[in-house]
């Protein structure tokens, strides 16, 4: 099954936690908090979104920094991804 985005929309997937901190401290499950970066998945097309021209501007495969609250997350084949409008993702990390 493939999850296809409307209108300004994006799919990510959330990248995984380090399970260490940079000194080596290993971190327990509860105390690591969900990272805001991601990988873009699927990309709406864009278009004409509330009356105003709206260009995509990230592409599947990027990398980017996305709101913390932002989001509908949805488990699709064993997999959790996120549903959010573009406007919520903040940067792309080159």
């Amino acid at each position: 099954m493939k999850l296809v985005p409307l209108g300004d929309r994006v799919v990510i997937k959330q990248l995984e936690a380090e399970e260490t901190t940079k000194s080596g401290i290993v971190l327990p499950g509860q105390s690591k908090e969900k990272p805001q970066q991601a990988e873009v998945i699927a990309v709406g097309p864009g278009g004409m979104i509330d009356g105003k021209e709206v260009t995509m501007q990230v592409k599947p495969g990027d990398q980017v920094i996305y709101s913390k609250y932002a989001g509908t997350e949805v488990k699709l084949e064993d997999e959790t991804l996120i549903v959010v409008k573009q406007a919520d993702i903040l940067a792309i990390v080159e």
